[in-house]
């Protein structure tokens, strides 16, 4: 028989209706001859409200019992979907990350899968069992409870797929699949039927939200192939997979936005080796994530370093590097929020020159400017300011012809 793993996020399993209808579609599944294990998502705003409660009672609650308290949405939401599976006349059971095998380190809210022993769902799979996992979670050789951090969920289906050795992998959500860009902003953005990897990995790191940026490398690092499709609708979805000869032939897959940035520029720094370590060394000791990172060319023995980070961490990377200026005998720190990463993405582009150009002269054109440039193989990437963010993502996606034809009603709608 087929094993299929299937993943169901927040909104899928937001009400209990909702939770009903996940329970009919797992059934449904098994009745095609396949077994199943599904991965589930806490209910939709409970980790927020869960986090609410923690900060409420201690602004600054210790990671481990965060960790234990955060489980516990997906947790519910398990045990929420085999009732409702057993309710239908199936036999579901579910399980925690712990009881389903899966190892992890010892960094709290954020953990790493170390390894996943799956013995047991396989003992459940083979007494008929639909085994429904609660994601985000693990537990430490020590049996302490981790998370694996926004989206982790994701995670935890395909990296289950992968021990399993899965024949499918779906990932049920709340949009019909991957977008050249978000529909929300681009209407006539057009569902992909398939994206390599490396694309879908760029894409989830500059902002595009469908998937958690760290499932797609560990399914790119094992080879697992997934689907992303709607939990509401049944159509097909958008395959990811290993990168064929023929994925070259499209210049452009899409677009992404990345708002609620911030940009920091130090300028007049000695240009000297070491200062580039000292100046992030703060700043990743204090978990501060950064993302672009832009170095002037040397005028004088002084050049300019500018980077880019998420704007709620603009005044903690301000308060570290303010004492450290002297010591690095720079100028002036120069901040500002309000900008936005733009970025294109497509492996067409190690084949085919010009994108670059054709992207600045567009966005040239419509009077918006580019404070900070970065690339990839794969992709482009540039700083603009978050006002001309939505605007400038929908004349690249023009630019490039990446839309489908809408209705005649539709078409004559103003984009802007």
């Amino acid at each position: 028989m087929r094993l299929v793993v299937q993943k169901y996020g927040g909104t899928s399993v937001g009400t209990p209706e909702r939770i009903c209808h996940v329970a009919q579609r797992i059934l449904e599944t098994q009745r095609q001859g396949c077994r199943v294990v599904a991965v589930v998502s806490a209910m939709a705003g409970v980790t927020d409200e869960l986090l609410r409660l923690g900060h409420a009672v201690a602004p600054q609650p210790i990671k481990r019992e965060l960790d234990i308290l955060l489980s516990t949405g997906e947790q519910a939401a398990a045990a929420l979907t085999a009732m409702a599976v057993n309710e239908l006349g199936g036999t579901a059971i579910s399980l925690t990350g712990a009881q389903a095998g899966i190892l992890t380190d010892r960094n709290h809210t954020r953990a790493r899968i170390a390894n996943i022993s799956p013995k047991q769902i396989h003992e459940l799979l083979a007494d008929d069992y639909i085994v429904i996992v609660a994601g985000f979670q693990g537990q430490t050789s020590e049996g302490e409870t981790t998370t694996l951090g926004r989206g982790g969920s994701d995670l935890t289906a395909i990296a289950l797929a992968g021990a399993l050795n899965a024949d499918t992998c779906q990932i049920f959500t709340d949009v019909d699949g991957v977008f050249t860009c978000d529909p929300r902003i681009v209407k006539d953005a057009e569902k992909l039927g398939e994206i390599a990897y490396d694309e879908l990995l760029e894409m989830a790191g500059s902002g595009a939200k469908v998937m958690q940026s760290r499932a797609v490398e560990f399914a790119k690092k094992f080879g697992v192939e997934f689907e992303v499709r709607s939990a509401f609708k049944q159509v097909a979805g958008t395959l990811t997979k290993e990168e064929t000869p023929s994925m070259e032939d499209i210049l452009i897959r899409g677009i992404s936005l990345d708002r609620h940035q911030a940009k920091l520029s130090i300028a007049g720094v000695r240009d000297k080796p070491g200062i580039a370590a000292r100046i992030f060394s703060d700043i990743g000791a204090a978990h501060i994530i950064v993302d672009m990172i832009v170095q002037n060319a040397s005028i004088d023995g002084t050049t300019d370093i500018s980077f880019t980070i998420h704007e709620d961490e603009l005044e903690n990377a301000r308060t570290i590097l303010m004492p450290v200026l002297g010591e690095l005998g720079a100028k002036r720190l120069n901040t500002a929020s309000g900008v936005a990463k733009l970025s294109v993405v497509g492996i067409g582009m190690r084949s085919h020159s010009g994108v670059a150009a054709r992207m600045f002269e567009c966005l040239g054109r419509a009077g918006i400017n580019i404070q900070l440039v970065s690339t990839s193989e794969i992709k482009i990437a540039v700083i603009i300011d978050e006002k001309e963010a939505e605007r400038a993502a929908r004349l690249i996606h023009a630019e490039f012809g990446l839309g489908r034809l809408l209705p005649a009603a539709s078409a004559t709608q103003p984009l802007a």
